[in-house]
Parts: structure tokens; sequence; C-alpha cells
């Protein structure tokens, strides 16, 4: 075998894999001998020393020797094999509620066992159950491993034994084959020695048998190992080499020139009934330096709840429609997007532009007529949902894309709707926008290809939501509160959490809680809205929200984005421990709209972990989004926070955001001089560790 080849090696040419494993290997999306060596172990056993029976204590998983002393069947109705084994220092018992005819036959009094499992208190004294084991030889006997046992993540059918068969033939084709030849290392040996890292396979042995010296199993189990961390900088490093590469190629590309309207932007501003914060008007400024620059724009505008993002990107499509070009506004709900258009409208028709609102719930003549109306140019604003991409959908000169709350639309749904203004070799400039604050941590490596700009101003007038965090056991007195509240002419949700990962179990939740709020406060008003609902009624009940013909609206998490009530100061957010930080932020965000005190009752289920008791502890006493988004990123990761529903995100299989973000800033120095001085590694690097799924300049 060509040394060279360890990447390209199917892992099926390994000794002892059929197509069962085969099948059980690749939904852990190992393939090749290289990826079987990149799939590290969670976590490691000390199977290195044996502990005499006679110091056990409970708890602990140890390695013991012995030989039974007896062996027998007890029990009637779960009967079990029980083996009493001594060593000298003592005895304890193991127990198999699931055995063989083999292991009745082998287990048998005289017979010398080595064992691994947890030290329990049983009836009769210590023991343990359903060991593992192996018989051994007089000549075997005080002989163990010379290393940690390594414990794999693993799938239904593939057991540990079976994965570490396999390990050990890789890593002897790695020794076998010339080590750097078989696994090349593609880090520049000047970055490798500055970060005092080991070669790649020197790193890849010793994480896969590490020895059971204590300094080491520390740093390994604290994830501070130089072997780790060596690891996690290649697939970061990756990564943002591939993002870069992405951010070249669409810097030479081509799009229209939008010079901004000085005249229409005046007219603009002076008809808005609030001025402009100085965050927005440097941030206008950054959007139209990129719509003059001829190169196409991919930028992402920060905000949190309320900062003014909608108005920006509104002032902005001045300088595409003043050039003739047509602006494009892809929201991720009909809610929203029904809001956008309404905003859009009452801004840009009296200037004399054509705003258009197209939607997936839009049938028959009505659709017909707005689609010709794109495609003939006719339309200066089209606003929509996930309709605007559809395949009967055609722009006559579209130059601007403006897509909110990015990450609940796919890359190729994004993709999609750059691609219809894609004319001339030209493309369209696009502005994504989201709510979500996004941690430093994770924007250095998800939007290296994207400028960044940030609002971290809020309007003038706004005031802080006061935040209480209570037990579900003061609910009567939430209830009352209400009351109150309404009594006072104003409005309240009230939302009803996902429940069990499922919408029917949550909208039905959200029933429940309507009926009972109805019979508790019989001369209120209560509205209901959750996502089972037909648009034609979720645009009812919004609208009765809205002109204040409901007091409480009991909503699902369908409410947050997209509903911007002054009003309604008050909410009460149930299982606020089952969301992460971030969405719990966007959600109090409906309320503090207007100029009065707000307030968010975050109403948990007891008893709370320690880890939910953080969180809420977090949201409780910050209105910071960003802060809030870090603290997010450290509990839950980097999937949960950007949305878990887009395809193509980032995902790993060592590097962890958040663990790993002191590594970031070497990481961008390391990509800088790889492109300076060994540009011909980056391929190959980039094609190790992300293969087909890195995205393309395109999307």
């Amino acid at each position: 075998m060509s040394p060279q080849a360890l990447a390209d090696r199917p892992v099926a040419a390994l000794k002892g894999v059929g197509p069962k494993t085969a099948r059980c290997l690749e939904k852990l999306s190992i393939r090749t001998v290289e990826d079987l060596l990149f799939h590290l172990p969670l976590r490691y056993e000390d199977r290195t020393r044996i502990h005499p029976i006679g110091t056990l204590h409970p708890g602990r998983r140890v390695l013991i020797e012995g030989r039974i002393e007896t062996a027998e069947i007890s029990g009637r109705r779960r009967p079990a094999l029980v083996c009493r084994i001594g060593d000298g220092s003592g005895w304890l018992l193991l127990r198999f509620f699931h055995f063989t005819a083999r292991q009745r036959t082998e287990l048998d009094r005289g017979t010398v066992l080595r064992c691994f499992g947890e030290v329990r208190s049983g009836y009769s004294g210590y023991e343990m159950i359903h060991p593992e084991y192996r018989c051994i030889s007089a000549d075997q006997a005080g002989i163990v491993d010379g290393c940690l046992t390594p414990i794999y993540p693993l799938t239904e059918g593939l057991s540990q034994t079976t994965l570490r068969r396999l390990m050990t033939q890789a890593l002897e084709l790695l020794n076998d084959s010339g080590r750097n030849a078989a696994l090349p290392d593609w880090i520049p040996p000047a970055v490798l020695s500055s970060n005092h890292y080991p070669p790649l396979h020197e790193a890849v042995a010793l994480l896969h048998a590490p020895s059971a010296d204590d300094a080491e199993l520390e740093a390994i189990t604290r994830w501070k190992h130089p072997a780790q961390q060596r690891l996690a900088f290649e697939e970061l490093l990756a990564h943002h080499l591939s993002l870069t590469r992405r951010l070249v190629r669409m810097r030479s590309r081509r799009a229209p020139v939008c010079q901004p309207s000085s005249a229409a932007e005046r007219d603009f501003l002076s008809a808005l009934p609030f001025r402009l914060t100085a965050a927005q008007r440097r941030v206008i400024a950054e959007i139209q330096s990129d719509l003059s620059s001829g190169s196409p724009m991919m930028r992402l505008v920060q905000g949190d709840v309320g900062s003014g993002k909608t108005v920006v990107a509104a002032c902005c499509a001045l300088s595409a429609l003043a050039c003739g070009y047509q602006v494009a506004v892809m929201a991720p709900t009909e809610l929203l997007a029904e809001q956008h258009y309404r905003n859009f409208a009452d801004w840009l028709t009296p200037l004399g532009v054509n705003v258009l609102c197209l939607t997936g719930k839009q049938r028959g003549k009505q659709r017909t007529e707005a689609v010709s109306m794109i495609g003939q140019g006719e339309t200066g604003v089209t606003i929509g949902t996930h309709a605007l991409f559809q395949e009967d959908v055609h722009f006559s000169r579209l130059g601007f894309v403006i897509i909110d709350e990015q990450h609940r639309f796919g890359v190729h749904q994004r993709s999609a709707l750059r691609a219809k203004g894609l004319h001339d070799g030209f493309y369209p400039h696009q502005l994504i926008m989201t709510a979500t604050p996004i941690p430093r941590t994770l924007a250095m490596l998800r939007f290296t290809d994207t400028a960044i700009s940030v609002i971290d101003e809020l309007p003038p007038g706004r005031i802080p939501v006061h935040t209480s965090v209570i037990p579900a056991s003061r609910r009567n007195e939430v209830i009352r509160r209400i009351g109150r509240w309404v009594q006072e002419s104003r409005q309240a949700y009230w939302v009803c959490t996902l429940i069990e990962e499922s919408e029917i179990l949550q909208c039905e939740a959200a029933e429940a809680t309507s009926a009972k709020l109805t019979a508790a406060l019989p001369d209120i008003r209560i509205g209901l809205l959750h996502g089972r609902m037909k648009p034609a009624e979720k645009e009812s009940a919004m609208r009765a929200f809205t002109r204040h013909e409901v007091d409480v609206l009991v909503a699902t998490t369908v409410i947050e984005v997209g509903v911007d009530i002054p009003n309604a100061g008050l909410m009460i957010i149930e299982n606020p421990e089952r969301l992460g930080l971030s969405q719990l932020h966007q959600l109090r965000g409906r309320v503090g709209r207007g100029t009065e005190q707000s307030f968010c009752i975050l109403m948990y289920q007891a008893p709370l972990s320690d880890i939910a008791r953080q969180r809420l502890s977090v949201i409780r006493q910050s209105s910071d989004g960003f802060a809030i988004a870090e603290e997010d990123l450290m509990l839950r990761g980097p999937g949960e926070v950007m949305g878990t529903r887009q395809t193509g995100r980032i995902e790993f299989r060592i590097a962890d955001l958040a663990r790993d973000k002191a590594l970031l800033p070497g990481v961008v120095k390391a990509a800088e001089r790889m492109q300076q001085t060994h540009p011909a590694c980056i391929e190959p690097m980039i094609r190790r560790w992300l293969g087909d799924s890195s995205v393309s300049a395109d999307s």
C-alpha cells in the first residue's frame, strides 16, 4: 500500500469490516482509515493497574483479578448467574442477569478472571453487575495494559470492542507506512513550533492510547493536552481557510454599482417620526460603501431587539432603487414578512416606490398578478417568505437581497434567492440581518467571509425589561397580577414553550392554558396563537391583539420574531428552562417596545438543575444580548445558538467553538502565514476536514 493512501483507503478494507459494520461506521461519518483515526475517544478508563478486592469502594470503576470461588444461578422470577470471586484480600460478587450457556460453562469454580466494572453495594456485600471480563491463564496473571482504554462514541450495532480492534489496525497502518507520509501534516512546522504542538501522527497515536500518567490524564480530561489542541486547531484552521477562500472568490466578482441618492435619503429621513441613532447612521454608511464598490456585498447587521435594523435596511434599499434595481426582502415567517411590508410601504410608498408582499398563502389570480409584476420590473421592493425563491418567481433586475433572521434559512435557500439576481455576470448585493446576537467567538469563524456591522445602541427612551424568575407553584399569583395589569388598559403575552420537542403538544398546551385563563379571568379577552393554526387564523389573532381587541395573547414561540406592540408590556414565559438563553432574550424582546416599564416573568418547573438555575440567573441579570449569547454559546454550543434547522451549518468533528475559542486568534494568524508561505497545503487541509461539505462560493 502506498504510504500516501490512508486518507483514500476505505475503512471497509480493514479486517473484520463487513457490509453491516461498514454501514454502522458510515453513520459515524467514518469512510476511510483517516476518518477512523480522527474518531477520538469520549473518555478513558484506567485498566493499567489491578486493584486488590479488599481495597475497593462503591462507585469506582476498577480492574480486578481473582479466582471464582462459587458460581450458581439464583432467583426464580429473574434468574441471574452469580459468581463469587476472591483474590486473597477480599471477595465480591459478579452478577449477570443476561447470560448464555457458554458463560455458564466458562464461569465455573476455579476459573481466573480479570474484570472491569463499577463497584456497587449489594445485599451480600460489594458486587459488579455485568462487568467486562476475560478468562486468563496462569502466565497472564498480573500483566495489564500499558495505556488507558479509550471509550469511543458509538452507534447502534457497533461495540467498543469492535471499534478498538479496528483502531488498532489503523494505528498499525500509520506506524508501518511512514508516519508523516501516511498522515501528512499540512500545518507549517513554524506554526507547530510556535504553538508547541506535536506532529499530527504523534497527536493521533497518543489520544487513542494515552499513558496512565496522572498529569497527562488530567490534561486530557480538561481538554488542555497539546495533542487535543493541535487537532482542534487544524480543524478550525481548515474551516477558516475555506471561508477565506470563498471571500476572495466573491471579491473577484462584479456587482451593480449602487450610489446612494442624497435627495431620496433626505426625503426618507425627514419623513420619519424619529431620529436615527448614531449607530444606525454608522451602519448605513458602511452598507452604502459596499453597495457602491462594484463587488458583491456580503454584510451581516447585528442589532438587539428594537435597535432599528429594518429602517436601516429600508434606507439602504434606496441606493439600489435609485439606480434602477429591484430589492428583495426575505423573512422567515408570514407574520414578520407582513410587518416588514407595512413598514416598507409606510416609508417608501410616499417616495414613489411600489412595495409588494409575496407569501405562501397567496393563490390563484392574486399570486399570478404578483409574480407578473415582479418579473416585469413593476415592483421596486418585494417582501416575502420562502415564496420568493420558488421557481416561477423571476425578477427583472434584482440588485439587492435583504434576508432577516438569516439563520432560519438554509444555505441553499439563501443561494436560490441570490441566484435570481445573477445577470450578465453581475451578482446581487446581500445584506443579512439578525436580532440574535452572535458571539464574537462564533462570528470570527462562521462569518469569516462576511463583513459585520453592529447596531449597538437602542433608540432613546427605551427602558430595560424587568425580569423575575419564579416557580410554577406561584401560578395563581401570576394570574391575579395579569388581572390587575389589564385593568390598567395594558396587554400581556403568555408564552407556552416547547414540550418534549413536539409542536403538537406545544400547541395543545397553549390551547389548555388559554382555556384555564379564560375560566380564571372571565372579564378579560384571551387570544390564542400557535404554529398549527391556519395562516388566516394567525393573521386574525395578531390583528386582534394589535388593535387591542385582545388583552392577553396566549402563544407558542411563534411570536419570537415579528411582533411589535408597544402596549404589550408584560410577558409570562412558562418552562423557560427548556429554552436557550438567546431564544429567551428574543422572546423577552417582544415587550419593552414602549416608553413605560415592562416586565418578563420566567415561570419554571421545580426542581431546577444547577445549570438551569445558572442560565435563568444570566437572563434575569442581563439585558445585553451579546453577553447573553456568549453565555449561551458556552452552555449550549454553536449549533443551538445559531439554530439547528439550516443546511450547511458548521459542524465539527473535534473542535468546539465554546471550548476552543482561545485558539481562534492563532488560527487567524496561521491562515495568513499559510496563504503567504504554504499555499499548496491549503486545499488538502480543507479537503481533509470538510470533504465535500465545504460551502461553495455561490452559496
